[in-house]
């Protein structure tokens, strides 16, 4: 799904609901959303929406791997990636 189709889903979804919104509040509401939930992530290394999941920051550490074009050995360094552990329920409409 892009963020458009995204876009238009929910507003399609407010307007059965009867709530009146434009597509461009609608697209708006949706990037403050994902702000918050980006800053709750880096703040506070977790963000859970029941029946959704939860993400958290996990901690990679520093490895050996490959060049995949010269097949030399590189470092690749320790990072910080976030992780997606879906709700059961989640896991259950997917199946």
């Amino acid at each position: 799904m892009t963020k458009s189709e995204l876009i238009n889903a929910v507003h399609d979804r407010a307007a059965e609901a009867g709530i009146e919104l434009t597509k461009k509040a609608t697209g708006e509401i949706l990037d403050m959303t994902f702000d918050v939930i980006a800053g709750a992530i880096d703040h506070e290394r977790r963000f859970s929406y029941p029946q959704f999941g939860t993400f958290t920051v996990k901690h990679r550490k520093a490895r050996e791997g490959r060049n995949p074009r010269t097949g030399k050995p590189i470092k690749i360094p320790a990072s910080y990636t976030v992780s997606f552990k879906p709700a059961p329920s989640l896991k259950d409409k997917v199946n």
